[in-house]
């Protein structure tokens, strides 16, 4: 039953029942792409975990990892010991393996939101869900890994996105991402709405958005490179303490600019396929805009995360960021 949610989810079909069983704990159907797994026992370690995937439709990585451990739920060689909100996030999206259909889901993760349209009633739906799980289990810390591919490669293969919010991160999570071969940390330096924010900002949950690769066809990810965090998701899963490895394994990085489109004329002033956290020396010009005109610091240099020309005006072409010391 689990290890199908997937195709009833990309088929339109609605599971019957909506209910079940498995041997360590139960299931339920909430909506489509929305599946909450409730443990027979509540381990000590527990956190409320919600795990999302599909964001973005043709980031397919983050669905086969998030599958497989559905997979080892329901044959039994792993066991539930924490409540798990499952999330696909964008479905339409992912029947056609397109990044949206018609805007940014992740960019809309914000309370009053006020936009109109599938992607907006789609992220209401989600808010209303995370809200929903959270409240149902209080007593716990609360706790959500948002997973991605990125659109291009990267100097660091995995890495993850910090949101910005008034909560501290815990020590042990960047030990956790150590050990699960999390490459690099990057801390957002304002808010960003995207989904993990969400989390974050209104519920104070652990949360960060993941970058596992770069994003491929079902079938052609390498999820070999994927196991240790694979071991991440089913220990938190099972309500097991996770591998540690010390942090400073990890490069951080903090946000030094937001490049925002502002013009319909606008041009990013470097290769299409410069990796992510590629260099970039001070009085380099990174971009033109018709309006805010060129981009140029002339103080530090910086390296660019997320370019991408092709973003709606009024929307982020690009992180700018610096090293940074890791957490103490």
């Amino acid at each position: 039953m689990l290890g199908q949610w997937l195709d009833w989810t990309l088929d339109g079909e609605s599971p019957s029942p909506r209910t079940g069983r498995f041997a360590s704990g139960t299931y339920h159907f909430h909506a489509p792409g929305i599946l909450e797994l409730i443990p027979n026992t509540l381990r000590p370690h527990a956190h409320a975990c919600v795990f999302s995937a599909a964001i973005h439709g043709n980031e397919t990585a983050p669905i086969e990892l998030l599958g497989n451990w559905l997979c080892t739920l329901e044959a039994n060689t792993t066991q539930l010991g924490a409540p798990v909100l499952v999330i696909m996030g964008n479905i339409p999206a992912l029947k056609k393996q397109q990044r949206f259909i018609t805007t940014n889901l992740n960019r809309l993760f914000k309370r009053g939101l006020d936009e109109k349209g599938d992607e907006p009633d789609r992220a209401r739906e989600l808010m209303e869900a995370v809200d929903t799980f959270y409240a149902r289990h209080d007593a716990l810390p609360k706790l959500h890994y948002d997973l991605h591919t990125a659109i291009r490669g990267s100097l660091y293969t995995r890495f993850v996105v910090e949101p910005f919010a008034e909560s501290v991160t815990a020590p042990a999570q960047w030990e956790w991402l150590a050990a699960a071969d999390l490459q690099a940390v990057l801390h957002q330096h304002q808010h960003s709405w995207t989904f993990s924010h969400y989390s974050k900002h209104y519920h104070a949950a652990q949360a960060f958005t993941f970058e596992l690769g770069r994003v491929a066809p079902f079938g052609e990810n390498d999820m070999v490179a994927l196991e240790p965090m694979h071991m991440l998701i089913s220990a938190l899963g099972s309500a097991d303490e996770p591998a540690c490895k010390p942090a400073d394994s990890m490069m951080f990085f903090q946000v030094k600019h937001e490049l925002m489109r502002q013009a319909e004329v606008f041009t990013l002033c470097f290769d299409d396929d410069v990796p992510n956290f590629s260099r970039f020396e001070p009085g380099t010009c990174l971009a033109k805009d018709g309006i805010s005109g060129d981009f140029i610091d002339e103080e530090s240099a910086l390296h660019v995360v997320f370019p991408n020309a092709q973003v709606e005006i009024g929307a982020r072409a690009a992180l700018l960021v610096i090293p940074c010391k890791p957490p103490r």
